[in-house]
């Protein structure tokens, strides 16, 4: 039988601008490296994409592009009743579009080889092997997290946690309750996205590979637990390469966005500020931060006296203390959106406030930015805790009984980093994670090794 000319990757990432970026820069490494790859993404997206102002597929290169549906074609999940009438919908039409979707392909001449799925959508899995064809999830937190997920739905993790213990898990440092994924440590809170991380497991045993958007030497030991029980490979920093090992020229951004950024008012605004002197502060494409909190980090940005550069997105821009853009324009830029990366890669900025989703987290760590971890919700207060005390690339904002960070602190936090003795502690740390994520990605580095294993295995199949 005739061997055809390159092997096919399915690409399916769950909907929502965090979930986006990693799948699409692993699929652009995986074409770069000479297999053919369809991008599969909800109408409900491609809709937002076009008509909502954000980016649209336009860096793709030869990656195509295919949809399926939610079961919400005209808004996505803003147009269900609730969060588990969405999930539950997309599960059900998603599993049937998709099925018609590989079928579809496979009579085109160049047949679907492999699936890789985003992990909260452990469904797509069940699709794959119904279809005969392999199955990888892509899992878009760190290990350390994944390795909590799976012992609470193994029930070696009991929840509700004990409020005062210490908790000792293999794999990871001594935590406190606090430390853990807040649907762990608040098991009652998000329902819905609770029983969305516990199902990512119920099948996982069936998957072909696991692959983790982090590399070996950022969490060895997380890493090295996870690939006990399942095919595990990581395959990260999936940050665009002209930021990393720099082996694809094409590759600047992600490619795909949600959200429009402001781009040249970032840039010039930087350009002229000195280095290493400016706080970048974002807490990424979902956070909600409440209006005291709001006020809080106005009132803590303008007490450091640094320059800062804010991003608020539109829907949380109500929540500005009243005048606050025009009384502080000498020293700061307040935007709707802004290119992450390429703020993060300018030598001007000296300190990352951030919320610790994780790939702000790998971004930080990546470009060698030192943080101000705020953490808010699901995984982000497990991935402050390695950002301050595994890795020491940053500084924890300590809340108050109200769960509060209040302006002093901030203040506080920002001028330690950008001018104290912590801060050049930090940047020697940095320095150093930023060396390593970028051999981790680069020729026969083991992120690089593990995704020439996983293209060598589906060749051969």
């Amino acid at each position: 039988m005739e061997k055809r000319e390159k092997s096919h990757c399915l690409v399916l990432f769950y909907p929502s601008q965090g979930h986006i970026n990693p799948l699409l820069q692993f699929s652009k490494r995986l074409e770069h490296k000479g297999l053919k790859v369809t991008f599969i993404t909800t109408r409900s997206v491609l809709k937002a994409m076009h008509g909502g102002g954000g980016q649209s597929p336009s860096s793709f290169s030869s990656i195509a592009l295919e949809t399926i549906s939610d079961g919400y074609d005209e808004g996505g999940a803003s147009q269900a009743e609730s969060i588990e009438a969405y999930l539950d919908r997309f599960r059900e039409i998603g599993s049937q579009t998709l099925a018609e979707l590989i079928e579809e392909i496979s009579g085109s001449g160049h047949p679907a080889d492999c699936l890789v799925y985003d992990s909260c959508m452990s469904w797509a899995l069940d699709v794959a092997k119904r279809a005969g064809i392999a199955g990888a999830a892509f899992f878009t937190f760190s290990c350390a997290v994944t390795n909590i997920y799976s012992l609470v739905q193994n029930g070696l993790l009991k929840v509700p946690l004990n409020p005062g213990s210490e908790i000792l898990l293999p794999g990871l440092p001594p935590l406190q309750p606090s430390d853990t994924p807040s649907f762990v440590y608040d098991s009652g809170s998000y329902p819905a996205f609770f029983k969305l991380i516990l199902d990512q497991f119920s099948n996982l045993d069936k998957a072909d590979w696991v692959l983790c958007n982090t590399f070996h030497e950022l969490e060895q030991e997380a890493v090295d637990r996870m690939a006990k029980f399942w095919p595990l490979r990581t395959i990260g920093p999936t940050i665009p390469s002209m930021y990393m090992d720099k082996r694809h020229e094409d590759n600047w951004e992600y490619g795909l966005s949600l959200l429009k950024p402001n781009s040249d008012a970032c840039m010039k605004w930087l350009n002229v500020k000195p280095k290493g002197s400016v706080a970048y502060v974002s807490f990424g494409s979902v956070a909600e931060i409440g209006e005291e909190q709001m006020e809080e980090m106005g009132l803590g940005l303008r007490r450091s006296k640094s320059y800062f550069l804010w991003v608020v997105r539109e829907k949380e821009a109500a929540k500005l203390p009243k005048g606050f853009v025009e009384e502080t324009s000498e020293k700061g830029l307040v935007v709707s959106w802004c290119p992450q990366l390429e703020v993060l890669a300018h030598e001007t900025v000296g300190c990352f406030v951030t919320h610790c989703g994780w790939n702000s987290t790998l971004e930080g760590l990546s470009l060698g930015v030192p943080m101000l971890a705020v953490p808010q919700w699901t995984d982000q207060s497990t991935n402050a805790r390695f950002i301050v005390d595994v890795w020491k690339t940053g500084v924890k904002a300590q809340a108050d009984k109200k769960g509060i960070v209040r302006g002093e602190e901030i203040a506080h936090c920002v001028r330690e980093i950008l001018d104290g003795e912590i801060g050049k502690e930090i940047r020697k740390n940095t320095s150093k994670w930023k060396a390593l994520a970028k051999n981790a990605v680069d020729e026969g580095g083991s992120s690089d090794k593990n995704i020439d294993e996983f293209i060598a295995k589906l060749v051969q199949s």
